[in-house]
């Protein structure tokens, strides 16, 4: 809790922490531009829940950008035409996103706040 507090003294808008069963409901999600999960099964199933196909998991803490698709390899699919090319292209977007520096918060500041 004392680094939200010294991030809401910088201006950034930013809650939590919160419990998952609170924070992924509709009413909480429609504020917020992101969703910082601790742990990857924390927050990678509602992501894959709400928006299979089209979710980007992005990892934090790295020299380096990484985005990443929202399911696993399908390595069963390749080749057979059913593989949908979505959640590539959404997380290949927003990692052009990042390295320009373009993201922008639901209120129009730069990053996530």
């Amino acid at each position: 809790e004392p680094v939200i507090r010294r991030l809401q003294e910088t201006g950034m808008h930013i809650t939590g922490p919160l419990p998952a069963d609170t924070l992924f409901t509709p009413p909480w999600l429609a504020q917020a531009d992101a969703v910082l999960a601790m742990y990857h099964d924390q927050g990678l199933p509602v992501l894959k829940h709400m928006g299979f196909g089209n979710s980007v998991n992005i990892t934090l803490g790295l020299p380096f950008i990484r985005t990443s698709v929202d399911h696993g390899t399908a390595l069963d699919k390749a080749g057979t035409g059913q593989a949908d090319a979505g959640s590539l292209i959404a997380a290949l977007e927003m990692a052009i996103e990042l390295a320009r520096g373009e993201l922008r918060s639901k209120r129009g500041r730069p990053g996530a706040g």
